[in-house]
Protein backbone atom coordinates (compact mmCIF):
# COMPACT_ATOMS: atom_id res chain seq x y z
CA UNK A 1 0.00 0.00 0.00
CA UNK A 2 1.46 3.47 -1.14
CA UNK A 3 0.77 6.50 1.15
CA UNK A 4 -0.26 9.77 -0.72
CA UNK A 5 2.50 12.62 -0.10
CA UNK A 6 1.51 15.32 1.64
CA UNK A 7 3.04 18.46 3.25
CA UNK A 8 1.89 18.59 7.12
CA UNK A 9 3.41 21.98 7.56
CA UNK A 10 1.34 24.95 6.46
CA UNK A 11 2.92 28.08 6.73
CA UNK A 12 1.14 31.38 7.21
CA UNK A 13 1.70 33.56 3.71
CA UNK A 14 4.54 36.41 3.86
CA UNK A 15 4.35 39.32 2.05
CA UNK A 16 7.05 40.54 -0.61
CA UNK A 17 7.97 43.12 1.13
CA UNK A 18 8.96 41.40 4.10
CA UNK A 19 11.56 40.11 2.54
CA UNK A 20 13.10 43.47 0.48
CA UNK A 21 16.62 43.85 0.87
CA UNK A 22 18.54 47.31 -0.35
CA UNK A 23 22.13 46.84 0.08
CA UNK A 24 24.52 50.01 -1.24
CA UNK A 25 28.61 49.68 -2.16
CA UNK A 26 31.54 51.60 -2.86
CA UNK A 27 33.01 50.11 -6.36
CA UNK A 28 36.87 50.65 -5.50
CA UNK A 29 39.34 50.33 -8.17
CA UNK A 30 40.37 46.90 -6.96
CA UNK A 31 36.66 45.84 -7.98
CA UNK A 32 37.58 46.80 -11.24
CA UNK A 33 39.12 45.88 -14.76
CA UNK A 34 41.12 47.99 -16.84
CA UNK A 35 39.13 50.03 -18.61
CA UNK A 36 37.64 51.43 -15.00
CA UNK A 37 34.70 49.32 -14.95
CA UNK A 38 33.06 46.86 -12.29
CA UNK A 39 34.12 43.22 -12.98
CA UNK A 40 30.76 41.32 -14.00
CA UNK A 41 31.79 38.54 -11.02
CA UNK A 42 31.86 41.27 -8.60
CA UNK A 43 28.33 42.44 -9.52
CA UNK A 44 27.35 38.70 -8.87
CA UNK A 45 28.81 37.97 -5.68
CA UNK A 46 26.96 41.33 -4.18
CA UNK A 47 23.41 39.74 -5.85
CA UNK A 48 23.93 36.34 -4.39
CA UNK A 49 24.53 38.17 -1.21
CA UNK A 50 21.56 40.67 -1.17
CA UNK A 51 19.68 37.25 -2.51
CA UNK A 52 20.36 35.13 0.27
CA UNK A 53 19.82 37.72 2.63
CA UNK A 54 15.81 38.41 1.29
CA UNK A 55 15.29 34.61 0.94
CA UNK A 56 16.64 33.82 4.59
CA UNK A 57 14.35 36.59 5.95
CA UNK A 58 11.52 34.94 4.23
CA UNK A 59 12.28 31.69 5.00
CA UNK A 60 13.77 32.23 8.46
CA UNK A 61 15.86 29.62 8.17
CA UNK A 62 19.42 28.67 6.12
CA UNK A 63 19.47 29.18 2.77
CA UNK A 64 21.83 28.50 -0.37
CA UNK A 65 21.66 29.31 -3.96
CA UNK A 66 20.28 26.50 -6.15
CA UNK A 67 20.57 28.93 -9.59
CA UNK A 68 20.86 31.78 -11.32
CA UNK A 69 18.76 31.90 -14.01
CA UNK A 70 18.64 35.35 -15.76
CA UNK A 71 21.73 38.07 -15.12
CA UNK A 72 21.87 40.71 -17.38
CA UNK A 73 24.00 43.46 -17.50
CA UNK A 74 22.28 46.75 -18.79
CA UNK A 75 24.90 49.18 -18.18
CA UNK A 76 28.79 49.64 -16.79
CA UNK A 77 28.85 50.80 -13.49
CA UNK A 78 32.72 52.79 -13.09
CA UNK A 79 34.82 52.71 -10.27
CA UNK A 80 33.86 55.72 -7.72
CA UNK A 81 30.46 55.47 -8.11
CA UNK A 82 27.85 53.22 -5.77
CA UNK A 83 25.89 50.46 -6.47
CA UNK A 84 22.10 49.81 -5.06
CA UNK A 85 21.01 46.77 -4.98
CA UNK A 86 17.46 45.34 -4.25
CA UNK A 87 16.49 41.85 -3.79
CA UNK A 88 13.10 40.66 -3.11
CA UNK A 89 11.31 37.09 -3.21
CA UNK A 90 8.82 37.17 -5.86
CA UNK A 91 7.74 33.46 -5.97
CA UNK A 92 7.49 30.49 -2.91
CA UNK A 93 7.19 26.61 -3.68
CA UNK A 94 7.33 23.84 -1.39
CA UNK A 95 11.36 24.66 -0.29
CA UNK A 96 12.38 26.85 -2.80
CA UNK A 97 12.42 30.80 -3.46
CA UNK A 98 12.84 32.84 -6.51
CA UNK A 99 14.50 36.31 -5.86
CA UNK A 100 14.53 39.22 -8.37
CA UNK A 101 17.34 41.60 -8.12
CA UNK A 102 17.60 45.14 -9.98
CA UNK A 103 20.82 46.69 -9.96
CA UNK A 104 21.21 50.25 -9.90
CA UNK A 105 24.43 52.94 -9.94
CA UNK A 106 24.83 56.29 -8.62
CA UNK A 107 27.18 58.63 -9.39
CA UNK A 108 27.61 60.64 -6.47
CA UNK A 109 28.79 63.80 -7.55
CA UNK A 110 25.89 64.39 -10.07
CA UNK A 111 22.95 62.08 -8.55
CA UNK A 112 22.36 60.57 -12.24
CA UNK A 113 21.23 56.83 -11.50
CA UNK A 114 21.25 54.04 -14.32
CA UNK A 115 19.49 50.90 -13.99
CA UNK A 116 22.32 48.57 -14.59
CA UNK A 117 21.48 44.96 -13.97
CA UNK A 118 18.88 42.36 -13.58
CA UNK A 119 18.88 39.19 -11.70
CA UNK A 120 16.80 36.15 -11.11
CA UNK A 121 17.75 33.81 -8.33
CA UNK A 122 16.71 30.77 -7.00
CA UNK A 123 17.43 29.89 -3.20
CA UNK A 124 16.63 26.67 -1.06
CA UNK A 125 15.80 26.72 2.54
CA UNK A 126 17.45 24.40 4.58
CA UNK A 127 16.64 22.41 7.75
CA UNK A 128 19.09 21.78 10.98
CA UNK A 129 20.48 18.89 9.06
CA UNK A 130 20.80 20.59 5.98
CA UNK A 131 18.08 18.81 4.34
CA UNK A 132 15.55 21.11 2.30
CA UNK A 133 12.57 22.11 4.28
CA UNK A 134 9.34 24.25 3.38
CA UNK A 135 8.71 27.77 3.15
CA UNK A 136 6.09 30.25 3.76
CA UNK A 137 3.78 30.87 0.43
CA UNK A 138 3.91 34.53 -0.81
CA UNK A 139 1.18 37.01 -0.31
CA UNK A 140 1.28 39.00 -3.43
CA UNK A 141 -1.32 42.22 -2.51
CA UNK A 142 -0.12 45.17 -5.21
CA UNK A 143 -0.39 45.08 -8.91
CA UNK A 144 3.43 44.94 -8.50
CA UNK A 145 3.50 42.39 -6.39
CA UNK A 146 0.90 40.23 -8.45
CA UNK A 147 2.95 41.34 -11.79
CA UNK A 148 6.02 39.67 -10.14
CA UNK A 149 4.58 36.35 -8.63
CA UNK A 150 2.51 35.70 -12.06
CA UNK A 151 5.94 36.23 -14.02
CA UNK A 152 8.31 34.21 -11.67
CA UNK A 153 5.62 31.47 -11.52
CA UNK A 154 6.31 31.02 -15.51
CA UNK A 155 10.02 31.08 -15.42
CA UNK A 156 9.79 28.37 -12.71
CA UNK A 157 7.83 26.35 -14.76
CA UNK A 158 10.32 26.97 -17.78
CA UNK A 159 12.86 26.01 -14.95
CA UNK A 160 10.98 22.90 -14.32
CA UNK A 161 10.78 21.91 -17.54
CA UNK A 162 14.61 22.24 -18.71
CA UNK A 163 15.49 20.13 -15.26
CA UNK A 164 13.17 17.39 -16.82
CA UNK A 165 14.51 17.47 -20.41
CA UNK A 166 17.72 17.31 -18.88
CA UNK A 167 17.27 14.39 -17.19
CA UNK A 168 15.87 12.28 -19.87
CA UNK A 169 18.66 13.03 -21.68
CA UNK A 170 20.74 11.76 -19.38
Amino acid sequence: MTMAKTNPVTLPPKSPAESTVIMTELVLPSDTNSIGTIFGGKIMSWIDIAAAIAAGKHARHVVVTASFDALHFVAPVKVGQVVHIKATVNFASRTSMEVGVRVDSENLITGETHHTATAYTTFVALDSLGRPTPVPPILAETVEEKRRYAEAGKRRQSRVRLAEELKSAE
